[in-house]
């Protein structure tokens, strides 16, 4: 194994221990905290927003993608200037994200955002459908399993928009929100299924 491949694993292990270790481990951790303390006493813990700790928990998701991306990237040999791309372009596109105001809340913006997602699944099945068609028999069912991902995928999107947008209407303010279970479930869902259409993918692939 050349010197490239060798990085390209350190790194992605490095991603996932921190999306794991750090992102989901800690996370019950932190739940526990925030679902027993007040704001006042969360402040005088190490999960408190101007804890460290904290800050490397909110972004072991977001980081430990861009780790994961890089590894997998410098593993497959991939140009170095499409490894650097990659990093450093998603990187720079979720700090640009995270330094938009959240106040006031912008419903126009809300809505074309949405409406953008909605077009993007449209075309994407419509490319979906057209590379069905054009594959052979057996390998007809990788698309079959990414087309139940997307669906699932698409019915969390609306669900979480119902969820995290609901508290912008006074009509709906006053009902209290009841639990998200039902989207984590959607999300879960959906990835399972793009995942499995691409196992089986690889699988045809080495036959």
């Amino acid at each position: 194994m050349d010197t490239k491949k060798k990085l390209g694993l350190w790194v992605f292990f490095l991603g996932v221990l921190y999306m794991v270790g750090v992102g989901w481990f800690l996370g019950w951790w932190s739940a526990t905290t925030y679902r027993t303390l007040s704001l006042a006493q969360i402040s005088n813990t190490v999960w408190s927003s101007d804890q460290p700790l904290f800050w490397l928990w909110a972004f072991s998701i977001p980081l430990g993608a861009v780790f994961v991306g890089v590894g997998l990237l410098l593993y497959d040999n991939a140009k170095t200037s499409r490894v650097w791309i990659f990093g450093c372009g998603v990187l720079l596109i979720n700090v640009l994200i995270q330094l938009i105001p959240q106040k006031p809340h912008l419903p126009p913006v809300f809505g074309i955002f949405g409406g953008i997602i909605l077009t993007l699944f449209l075309l994407t099945l419509w490319f979906w459908a057209k590379k069905r068609a054009a594959v052979e028999k057996k390998a007809k069912m990788t698309a079959d399993l990414q087309l139940v991902g997307y669906v699932f995928l698409v019915i969390a999107m609306w669900f979480l928009c119902g969820s995290l947008g609901r508290q912008f209407f006074p009509s709906f303010s006053a009902i209290e929100p009841g639990s998200p279970v039902h989207i984590i479930i959607y999300l879960a869902l959906g990835w399972l299924f793009l995942f499995l259409g691409q196992y089986k993918e690889v699988k045809l692939l080495r036959n």
